[in-house]
């Protein structure tokens, strides 16, 4: 069985037991995450919702926080003598999916 939902503006399909990597959540590692966007789950047969379906939700365990890779930024200013470099990492949240409820 497999579902499809949103979450921060992305969409996600999962299935029970994987792992996933979701935006920043301020949850402790072994609380529980309920994702009740849920487009579609997907088994013996497909139910698609419009646009979302009445009752499915998606359960999850933290895991824990996740910093994403290295992005460099650097500034130029043109003949101004301007130049800045700086590093930043986003916070992230792994996840794994327990349950899935139709």
């Amino acid at each position: 069985m497999y579902a499809i939902f949103v979450d921060g503006g992305r969409q996600y399909k999962v299935t029970e037991g994987e792992e996933l990597v979701v935006d920043f959540r301020d949850a402790a590692s072994g609380e529980e995450l309920t994702f009740d966007r849920v487009l579609a789950v997907g088994g013996d047969e497909l139910r698609v919702g419009r646009p979302v379906l009445a009752g499915a939700t998606v359960k999850a365990e933290v895991l824990g926080p996740l910093q994403g890779p290295k992005l460099v930024v650097q500034k130029l200013r043109r003949r101004k003598n301007l130049r800045r470099r700086n590093g930043h990492r986003q916070i992230h949240t792994r996840v794994r999916i327990s349950k899935i409820e139709a």
